[in-house]
């Protein structure tokens, strides 16, 4: 009981002041009503020694002080993290659910549970649902922080197969904490919110079926998904703007602009039609451009490899589950003395074809840095719950690279590449914030190259000028990365691009270079894409766009419109000279329809342009133009107006309507 002496101690609050507080006795919360109500008020948790901590529980020492609000990322998380306790406890109460897990996500929390093997959550439970966490909601009911021994932990969830699993992969120390909130008890790290009452609107977005992953049968899950804010008026402006993204969603642009389609026969795989194969393809022509002003060089690598090779670069034991094997053929009956073939696996990603392509010769320094860039097919075992349109599929591309380099190139590299995403972000019209992730508590390799290398990612953050967070225990097991979050017109976050450096690979497949003095040395391997996969930012450029495509995108550039048939022949000129220099274009017609509505129709298709040709644009070899907004252009020749569409395209604007 020493240790819990109410002793002074020295509290440094934002702002640098200092105050006394209790040990064991004084909270963050009574320290923010001394600063002010409404700081008190509107605070979430707090930060203690740059550690998440609950409000209510009692500062134990020394400590600097910061207070997280709804407004911050922090922030949200705890609330939203704290929502989720009442979606379990009203799931229990209500459906007699067993709760496997309910984190925060970025756009709000869901929680997974089980309701049996043969039952399923209708839609129609899910008003009821609602109601039970706003009921619990408006009970202000308290989080209450316990700590606990395993034993007591097993016992609390002997009968919750799902968190004995969790006790067993995630609880390593004596004792781990667990809330309580009502008649709800639940494993969890914290922090939470002081009370239920916090959650001043809070609203259950969808449901479906997840996949438990178990050491035996994988165990089908419900998962019911939500938002929450502090204020029921923060949750109508969010609806409002959820309104405004459905319309803008990609599946229905997609669906109405003729781009793409998927059918039951391939699930989580996307037909491309020929106009969004056209945007695709402009994409890719994009990077494609960036790729040789920048010295990358493109390959292609087969999709289909032993299994052998993961084992060697350890995806097989971290990844399997989530790739796609098959066993080929087995030996011929006119040749029974043949072996069976390896257990065959279509690839999931790049790198480790990229590293038999280095090591298939012996390189020398003077091929350093080696940038390697592949469109290749990815395929990746993603549960049918997890899929939706174009964000998650299971059969994708990506603008994927790998650069080899010497330890000295390291840092330039990195500042190429972030000058790589700065580039293509800026033309996509994307504002972007970065996080450097360090090394996790599961790392491999040396902790003094950990550090080396975290130091060099973080130098080159620092020359770039760009905002960047410290995320730290985020980086992957192989080495440190650079997480790129963009945001769209909506202004929700998307994660596509990111850097990775890698000093696992290099180990595993022996990769080495002659150097400058002779001697053999490895290489450092840096993984980094800018668009990620390209189905899912075409899809958020769609939605970010709203239909609209820009000129040197769009699928729908031109359509030329004749006055009356007697300008068909005119218009049929005019749209092959359009195609013949390579840009989209294409004839409406349909005499049926007066001029006006030909032109209006054109518009709500989003065409960025109409060419307009009656008798008096024939006989000049002109055009009338028009744009999708119906600002009028005037008369043009044809030939300028194609060169001119031409030179938009090539700069890859984004306001080709209003400079033309």
């Amino acid at each position: 009981m020493a240790q819990k002496e109410h002793r002074t101690i020295q509290i440094t609050l934002p702002g640098g002041q200092k105050v006394e507080a209790v040990a064991w006795n004084t909270t963050p919360y009574q320290l923010a009503k001394q600063i002010s109500s409404t700081l008190a008020d509107t605070a979430v948790a707090a930060q203690v020694n740059g550690e998440p901590y609950d409000l209510e529980r009692p500062l134990e020492t020394d400590s600097d002080l910061r207070f997280l609000t709804f407004d911050s990322t922090e922030g949200k998380a705890v609330f939203w993290h704290s929502s989720t306790h009442v979606l379990g406890a009203a799931a229990e109460q209500l459906l007699g659910a067993v709760l496997c897990r309910g984190p925060s996500t970025e756009c709000g929390f869901y929680h997974d549970f089980f309701l049996g093997k043969e039952r399923t959550l209708r839609g129609s439970e899910l008003p009821v649902l609602e109601r039970i966490c706003q009921e619990l909601t408006a009970a202000a009911q308290p989080f209450r922080r316990l700590e606990v021994s395993q034993d007591q932990l097993r016992q609390l969830f002997k009968d919750n197969p799902f968190k004995l699993r969790l006790i067993e992969e995630k609880v390593r120390g004596l004792t781990a904490t667990v809330y309580g909130c009502g008649m709800l008890v639940d494993l969890c790290r914290g922090p939470h919110l002081r009370h239920t009452g916090q959650i001043g609107g809070l609203k259950l977005l969808t449901n479906s079926s997840s996949v438990w992953r178990s050491p035996g049968a994988p165990e089908t899950v419900q998962r019911v998904a939500g938002i929450s804010f502090p204020t029921a008026e923060e949750l109508k402006a969010w609806e409002e703007w959820r309104e405004e993204a459905e319309l803008r969603d990609h599946r229905r642009i997609g669906k109405e602009q003729e781009l793409f389609f998927f059918h039951k026969l391939s699930p989580g795989s996307c037909f491309f039609l020929p106009r969004g194969t056209r945007v695709y393809n402009a994409l890719v022509t994009f990077i494609r451009a960036e790729y040789t002003r920048r010295g990358f060089s493109e390959v292609k690598t087969p999709t289909l490899f032993s299994t052998k090779l993961w084992e060697v670069s350890g995806h097989w034991e971290h990844y399997q589950e989530d790739m796609f094997a098959l066993q080929p053929p087995g030996p011929r009956r006119d040749n029974p003395t043949s072996h069976p073939t390896d257990t065959l696996a279509l690839k999931p990603m790049n790198c480790p074809a990229h590293c038999l392509m280095f090591t298939h010769r012996p390189r020398s320094w003077r091929e350093l840095p080696l940038r390697l860039a592949d469109f290749g097919v990815l395929h990746r075992a993603e549960t049918s719950g997890s899929l939706g349109g174009l964000t998650r599929l299971r059969c994708f591309q990506q603008d994927d690279a790998h650069i080899f380099c010497a330890p000295d190139q390291l840092e330039a590299e990195i500042r190429g590449c972030l000058d790589f995403l700065r580039s293509v972000y800026a033309v996509l019209g994307f504002s972007f914030r970065l996080a450097l992730s360090t090394r996790p508590s599961g790392f491999l390799g040396e902790p003094y190259l950990w550090d080396q290398a975290e130091q060099v990612l973080q130098r080159a953050l620092e020359e770039f000028g760009e905002p960047w967070d410290l995320s730290p225990g985020d980086g992957a097991f192989y080495g440190p990365k650079i997480d790129v979050h963009l945001r769209d017109a909506l202004g929700r976050p998307h994660q596509c691009g990111t850097i990775q450096l890698d000093f696992q690979l290099p180990l595993r497949f022996d990769l080495q270079y002659k150097g400058q003095a002779g001697a053999l040395e490895r290489p450092v391997l840096i993984h980094r894409a800018v668009l990620g996969s390209v189905e899912r930012m075409l899809g958020v450029l769609a939605e970010s766009c709203g239909g609209k495509w820009p000129l040197w995108l769009s699928p729908f550039q031109v359509v030329v419109i004749p006055v009356g048939p007697e300008q068909e022949a005119y218009a049929r000129e005019a749209q092959q000279g359009l195609r013949a220099a390579g840009l989209v274009g294409d004839l409406d017609t349909d005499c049926t329809l007066t001029l006006s509505r030909r032109v209006r129709r054109a518009q709500l298709a989003n065409y960025n342009f109409q060419f307009v040709v009656g008798q008096r644009e024939q006989s000049k070899k002109t055009v009338n133009i028009r744009t999708r907004d119906n600002r009028r252009l005037g008369e043009r020749d044809l030939t300028e107006a194609v060169q001119r569409l031409l030179e938009l395209q090539s700069s890859r604007v984004p306001d080709a309507e209003e400079i033309f």
